[in-house]
């Protein structure tokens, strides 16, 4: 086993290693520039994601839907938490249609938690399935759901669908998802994820270290996750996106994410995604055809 290194900063202050590249090259400035003309929203913008150049340059951005306002309060994440408005109906269009601008050949799609609708938003995520495949037929998809509540009717009414990828991510390790993601149960996002499987199609999940997980909880929640049937794992460093929301315990070094790397491909993941700049739609459309 390799030595890793043992971070005890209570605030600790953010490493050289997650310095992020300025977004550069052609496609990433044509994409950029029918972004900014046709006022287009991806969640690789309003999230500030450090791999967006990459990812724009590779023909994949990712998409939310079903408002920006979620009715969860996850101490993780800087989606505004609240009522939301009412559905739109005519989203699926639009987002078909900026993925068709885009000219975007593989599509994440993501949304906040509507667990204001009796539907769980699963009827506009089906739509919006639809609208793609009829704008852009051959334009693949990976769809990052939350969890329905456990109302498997609403799961499989996106299952129906079949898009490419399936992803739900557990977030963080079992011992920590209480603190982490406070209304969500993480035997249910299991069972989520094992539907998603036992539906037949390429399941995913990611997970985010660094807030105070000990190598026994990773390994736990990553074998759970493969007896689940997941077949692509993600896993990055999580970074607190303002001063009220959960603390960053420790940095994770590369070295220790590329040794969770070694585990999961020996645990037998079809694809394992493991650094300090990785998120959940990171190189995702190597998913599709790699693994």
């Amino acid at each position: 086993m390799i030595e890793l290194p043992v971070i005890t900063e209570a605030k600790p202050r953010k490493p050289d290693w997650l310095r992020v590249k300025l977004p550069v090259g052609k496609e990433y400035a044509h994409v950029r520039s029918l972004v900014d003309e046709h006022k287009l929203h991806t969640i690789c913008e309003s999230g500030n994601c450090p791999n967006m150049g990459e990812c724009w340059g590779a023909g994949t951005a990712t998409f939310m839907i079903l408002g920006n306002i979620c009715t969860r309060s996850c101490s993780f994440c800087a989606v505004a938490t609240g009522k939301p408005l009412a559905v739109d109906i005519d989203e699926p269009n639009r987002v078909a249609n900026s993925i068709k601008l885009m000219n975007v050949k593989h599509a994440v799609i993501t949304s906040v938690d509507r667990d204001d609708l009796k539907d769980g938003g699963s009827i506009i995520w089906a739509e919006t399935i639809k609208a793609i495949r009829t704008q852009s037929p051959k334009t693949t998809m990976e769809t990052l759901i939350p969890d329905f509540r456990g109302v498997w009717d609403n799961l499989y009414r996106v299952c129906d669908e079949r898009p490419e990828i399936i992803s739900h991510n557990i977030e963080t390790v079992k011992r920590l998802t209480k603190e982490v993601r406070i209304q969500a149960k993480y035997d249910r996002s299991m069972e989520c994820l094992k539907r998603i499987s036992d539906f037949g199609l390429r399941t995913k999940s990611g997970i985010m270290l660094g807030f105070g997980e000990t190598e026994d909880d990773i390994i736990e929640t990553m074998q759970d996750l493969k007896d689940a049937g997941v077949h692509v794992l993600t896993m990055g460093q999580y970074l607190q996106p303002t001063k009220n929301h959960h603390p960053v315990i420790n940095w994770v070094h590369p070295d220790e994410f590329l040794h969770y790397k070694q585990i999961g491909i020996e645990m037998g993941f079809k694809y394992v995604e493991s650094g300090p700049l990785v998120r959940s739609s990171y190189h995702a459309e190597k998913h599709l055809f790699d693994s």
